[in-house]
C-alpha cells in the first residue's frame, strides 16, 4: 500500500557541482538529465541557460494546463441559489 517505483540519479560536473534527480518510475534516462539539470543550474556559467531554455518553458507549459484545467472547471460550474418565499 502506497508503494512507487523511482528512479534516481546523481552527477558530478567536471567543475565539482553535484546534481540530484528522482522520477516516479523505471526511467533511468529521465532521471539522469533532471540531475544533470539539477547541477548545471548550481553552475555560474550555465544557470542562466538552464533556467531560459528548460525551466521557464516547463513553467509556461505547466501554467498552460493549469489555465486550460480552470476554464474546463468553470465551463461546468452550476451557480445554485435560493430563493426566499415570502411568510404568511
Amino acid at each position: 500500500l502506497g508503494e512507487a517505483t523511482v528512479s534516481r540519479a546523481a552527477v558530478r560536473l567536471a567543475s565539482g557541482e553535484v546534481g540530484f534527480g528522482y522520477t516516479l518510475g523505471r526511467d533511468g534516462e529521465k532521471a539522469r538529465l533532471i540531475a544533470l539539470c539539477d547541477a548545471l543550474v548550481q553552475s555560474r556559467d550555465f544557470a542562466g541557460a538552464v533556467e531560459r531554455d528548460v525551466i521557464a518553458p516547463l513553467r509556461e507549459q505547466l501554467m498552460t494546463r493549469r489555465t486550460q484545467a480552470a476554464a474546463e472547471t468553470a465551463a461546468t460550474k452550476v451557480d445554485f441559489y435560493t430563493m426566499v418565499r415570502g411568510e404568511g
